[in-house]
């Protein structure tokens, strides 16, 4: 008797065909097979991406990932691999060691390596690279929508950074760096905010824009505090920090450095294309000014129309006083003072020598909203911070001598 055949095993379900941001098919692993593959946290599911993990590219991953998700990049580089994230309390981060995001030529609906549009989302441990688009404005993340919160990341060689949209979004960017970003143009910049509800930027490194600003913003509220914003050597940066729009704009605590090969004299600017805000104030508290244009540039400018400009204790290696345009502001304590107040300037070590007369010197500024303009962290480099463990004595952005490679 023939013995019957065995019918074939039956096919193993891998989960859903779907389009990626860059139109190319990917397989999106349905919940039910993947197994251990994302694995449970408290607030959902951990999803792995990486070589070693069933989930390969990031494409697939934002596919997948839902509201509340943790996504975790295994260390490599990922090459094209361009993605649109639309969920809400979603971390993103990078681990296992470096984790480069580089465009190849890619770009997710012809806006940048990654587009964001959800609700709260945070990003860490990443770096973007080489965003280049038709139009000349593309970007590491094009954020559109909601608030979003990029903590240690890196943004090198892109048209922009970050390019964000307009209206009710948050934005905060917390010890990452932004080096080498611009079209050439002057348009695109290191990092460009439009006119968004609120920017924070703390413990960051901006340097060598090209053509464009190290940081520009349009958004109603800023607040720029204890970062470096330097465009050092062979620099061609615009501004190094602008608030086109106006806006409230709390500046405390930066080291903010003109080159000698600058494309704009001035380092700061206020409200250049006109007040777009109901408030238009800026305070710059203990920031310490650097200019090395060889023709002497400008520390400040500020269009007529504001309601306050507030500058105490800011510190100024320059010839020109902080107020050389007759700003009809609040000037305290704003000295000028030569590269041997610092320990040594030529290597951007600005901070104050303990033989020098500044100590004590520093003048205590009212609150403005609310809000202490008294610095409480100093900058830290690359890119951090320390908490200041004593009322501040000193102007200037570097309130101890304490090397920044000490804990």
């Amino acid at each position: 008797m023939a013995r019957a055949e065995s019918l074939p095993a039956e096919s193993q379900y891998i989960g859903e065909i779907r389009r990626d941001a860059g139109g190319k098919l990917v397989t999106v692993p349905s919940p039910a097979t993947v197994g251990a593959l994302p694995q449970q946290a408290a607030s959902g599911n951990v999803i792995r991406v990486g070589p070693s993990h069933g989930i390969r590219t990031i494409a697939t991953a934002a596919a997948l990932a839902r509201d509340g998700d943790i996504v975790e990049i295994e260390a490599g580089d990922y090459v094209g691999d361009v993605a649109v994230w639309k969920q809400n309390r979603l971390l993103i981060r990078g681990v296992g060691g470096r984790v480069r995001l580089v465009a190849g030529g890619a770009h997710a609906e012809g806006k940048a390596l990654w587009v964001l549009r959800g609700g709260k989302i945070t990003v860490e441990n990443l770096e973007f690279a080489g965003a280049r688009m038709p139009d000349r404005n593309g970007a590491g993340i094009r954020f559109e929508k909601g608030h979003l919160i990029v903590r240690n990341c890196r943004f090198v060689g892109n048209e922009n950074s970050i390019l964000t949209g307009g209206g009710n979004m948050d934005l905060e960017i917390e010890n990452s760096e932004f080096a080498d970003n611009g079209a050439g143009d002057g348009y695109s910049h290191n990092l460009y905010v439009g006119a968004i509800r609120m920017l924070r930027v703390t413990g960051s490194y901006f340097h060598h824009a090209k053509a464009g600003h190290l940081l520009k913003s349009r958004a109603a509220e800023n607040h720029i505090l204890y970062n470096r914003l330097t465009d050092e050597s062979g620099g061609r940066a615009g501004y190094e920090l602008e608030f086109p729009s106006g806006g409230i704009a709390y500046v405390i605590g930066n080291i903010i450095e003109q080159s000698a090969t600058t494309e704009n004299p001035y380092l700061v600017s206020f409200g250049a294309e006109g007040y777009k805000h109901p408030a238009n104030e800026l305070y710059l508290v203990n920031n310490t000014l650097i200019d090395n244009l060889p023709q002497s540039g400008f520390f400040l400018a500020a269009r007529p129309g504001f309601q306050v400009v507030k500058a105490w204790n800011n510190l100024l290696l320059g010839r020109r006083p902080l107020n050389s345009g007759g700003i009809d502001g609040e000037f305290v304590n704003n000295p000028n003072v030569g590269k041997d107040s610092f320990v040594l300037a030529d290597s951007h070590d600005y901070r104050i020598r303990r033989e020098s007369p500044l100590h004590r010197t520093y003048r205590v500024p009212e609150a403005a909203r609310g809000i202490p303009l008294a610095p409480e962290r100093e900058y830290v480099h690359p890119a951090a911070t320390r908490m200041l463990t004593a009322t501040p004595t000193l102007p200037g952005a570097k309130q101890t001598l304490q090397p920044d490679n000490s804990n």
